[in-house]
């Protein structure tokens, strides 16, 4: 979708010869910015940013293209170094942004936003260090991927259960009461939904969330300075792992072929799953009288700041840097967080209109004093690291031989963490 900024003039003095001039000027210095975005349930939003500018900025054209992730990702990996891109905005995390910004392909950040986005008042330590690289700031913090368990109030309550999950064991007990099933055993609404397929490094991270419950497991680790290991055959990961199988091949509370994520919720089609709070803004769109609640994880959650990047050059660059601080707006942090969803990472803002009229969004902004988060450490083979992991899960949640089997789980796990280190060792990163 594109939305155009036209200076539409006027009659009088605008006729004259200076007049004239002043339009050629502005023409001139008219300016595209094509905003990239891996989330299609994001462009309503920067076309509101966008519509927004039109009284500031009547000289900029600014065209929305937003794709599912892993093509967003594809294309920037292919279209960024070409240098036929245009003046881009790019919706990006810091520990993709990484890889462009080793190769001077994204614009550091100017003098106003640094002085915006550097101040504690507007965001955290953990938010500018996220849009930094080497000390530098290069990206505007925008919103942020947070986890946190959504479950079927209705279906809670005709099994009897009273509360959330507090711990890992507890959500596997409490899977196989919520699972309903057919004549054959066979479940037609599961009991929690896993990230069981499917392409790209989501899985890894998914899994990641459920390891993380396990005392704060974590599955790539800094060890010293610049020096990492994954760490998949520890406790956490076999638990994790056991986990998986257990409610796949044992209990058959999930299928690998049944339903999933944000879709199967709202149709009613499985009880709990774990993900993101966009997932709010789609749910009043798609099913708004689902009877539903959030609740915080037993540990922890996972926290993915997504920022705004910008590849351009002069009067570009200040138009495409211009689109990045817009976003920024109370009002356009307020209209993303109702209609969309995505927990805006700005903090001096009063977001209690939303938040008190939507108490979905309690499980991720209510949790105990001694939560953890964890983020994707930035990496430049951080992708290819996760994809390779995601392609091992997914053996494995497919293969019922693991099932309870520990000395295969652990085997298992071991080659898949070998085969991530060698990664890590191979662009020198690999703690000795």
């Amino acid at each position: 979708m594109t939305t155009i900024f036209r200076h539409t003039g006027q009659h009088g003095l605008w006729a004259t010869a200076l007049g004239a001039s002043l339009l050629a000027g502005m023409a001139a210095q008219a300016q595209t910015v094509t905003v990239w975005s891996g989330y299609p349930e994001l462009a309503p939003f920067y076309e509101h940013v966008a519509e927004g500018m039109k009284a500031t900025h009547p000289d900029i054209t600014v065209d929305v293209q937003a794709i599912p992730l892993r093509e967003h990702e594809r294309r920037v990996a292919l279209g960024i170094g070409s240098g036929s891109a245009g003046n881009v905005v790019i919706e990006l995390p810091g520990s993709t942004a990484n890889r462009y910004i080793v190769n001077d392909l994204l614009n550091e950040a100017p003098a106003d936003v640094i002085e915006f986005v550097s101040n504690p008042e507007n965001f955290g330590p953990f938010f500018v260090d996220a849009a930094s690289f080497g000390g530098t700031l290069y990206g505007v913090p925008l919103f942020r991927g947070q986890s946190a368990l959504f479950y079927n109030t209705d279906m809670f309550e005709a099994a009897g259960l009273t509360g959330v999950p507090q711990t890992m064991a507890e959500f596997t007990e409490y899977a196989e009461k919520l699972t309903q099933r057919d004549a054959n055993g066979n479940p037609t609404v599961t009991g929690w939904s896993l990230r069981l397929s499917g392409g790209g490094q989501g899985i890894a991270e998914k899994f990641w969330i459920n390891m993380f419950q396990y005392d704060g497991g974590l599955m790539i680790e800094e060890v010293g300075p610049g020096q990492w290991r994954v760490n998949l055959n520890t406790e956490a990961g076999r638990a994790a792992l056991s986990q998986y199988l257990d409610n796949v091949h044992t209990l058959r509370t999930v299928t690998v072929e049944a339903p999933a994520d944000a879709e199967a919720f709202q149709r009613g089609q499985t009880a709990m799953f774990i993900r993101e709070s966009w997932v709010i803004g789609d749910t009043a769109a798609k099913a708004p009288d689902l009877n539903y609640a959030t609740a915080p994880l037993p540990y922890g959650a996972i926290g993915l700041p997504a920022n705004l990047y910008v590849s351009a050059e002069d009067d570009g660059a200040d138009a495409a840097w211009a689109f990045a601080m817009a976003t920024n707006e109370p009002e356009n942090l307020l209209w993303l967080l109702e209609n969309v969803g995505w927990l805006p990472n700005r903090g001096n803002v009063d977001y209690s209109p939303v938040t008190d009229a939507v108490p979905q969004f309690g499980g991720f902004l209510d949790y105990p004093a001694d939560y953890e988060f964890f983020t994707l450490p930035a990496l430049a083979p951080i992708e290819e690291l996760l994809t390779r992991i995601a392609n091992r899960l997914v053996e494995a949640f497919a293969n019922p031989a693991l099932a309870g089997d520990a000395a295969a789980i652990e085997a298992f796990l071991q080659a898949a963490e070998d085969e991530a280190n060698a990664i890590l060792a191979r662009e020198g990163l690999l703690a000795q």
